[in-house]
């Protein structure tokens, strides 16, 4: 049972095939999901070429800000960035708990990411796009910087892409009226290229002793 986590013999702290037919994959450390959900978005885009059906399908990684850290995660992204229509529907959900790389959340933040997920901005964009590639090659470098900068300059996002992603957020990852709404915009808009969503959370929220202990109930979920 659950009491057995982490303990010899007892059930894995990471995700185990054998353990689950809910676990897709097994895993040794934490700064995996990025390279398995890359490897799925991409299966589903072959897959979707004899079943129609796959080419819906969203894979959703989830990875937390200490994770993010190794090298195997921004080997993922980078990678990410060059798999052209493989990524198109990987949406990476980066859970940051200690603030330590985003700037202040608040109403404003929360409109912005809203409406930077819309299928309205979205399609702006991409017909934008369409528009910069009709220019000279200088212009339209010019164009696709001007566009990650503004956006970098409002969200703080400019790393993730540098790295390729589209980012949104910071969002509030406790307020479910504005990060539900996030996450369907994401799921409904078309192929997009990878997409990096950066919600903010509070470690162990609801429960005071994992609240008020920062080393402790990380493996808890």
């Amino acid at each position: 049972g659950i009491r057995t986590l982490r303990q010899p013999g007892g059930l894995s702290g990471f995700t185990r095939r054998s353990e689950s037919p809910y676990d897709p994959f097994g895993a040794a450390h934490s700064s995996t999901s990025i390279s398995a959900g890359l490897g799925m978005a991409v299966a589903h885009h072959l897959r979707a070429e004899h079943d129609p059906s796959y080419r819906e399908r969203n894979v959703v990684a989830v990875i937390g800000d200490g994770s993010i850290s190794a090298g195997m995660a921004y080997e993922a992204m980078n990678n990410a960035a060059v798999a052209g229509p493989g990524a198109g529907r990987l949406i990476v959900v980066l859970n940051d708990n200690e603030m330590s790389i985003a700037p202040p959340v608040g109403a404003m933040s929360n409109y912005l990411s809203r409406l930077m997920s819309s299928r309205q901005f979205l399609g702006l964009r991409d017909l934008a796009g369409k528009v910069a590639r009709r220019l000279p090659e200088r212009l339209e470098r010019t164009a696709k910087k001007a566009d990650e900068y503004a956006r970098g300059m409002i969200t703080g996002g400019t790393l993730f892409e540098e790295l390729g992603f589209y980012y949104v957020g910071p969002v509030d990852g406790h307020d479910l009226t504005q990060l539900v709404p996030i996450l369907r915009n994401l799921r409904d808009a078309d192929d997009k290229g990878p997409i990096l969503l950066h919600i903010l959370t509070e470690k162990g929220r609801g429960y005071r002793p994992a609240e008020s202990a920062g080393d402790k109930y990380h493996a808890v979920a």
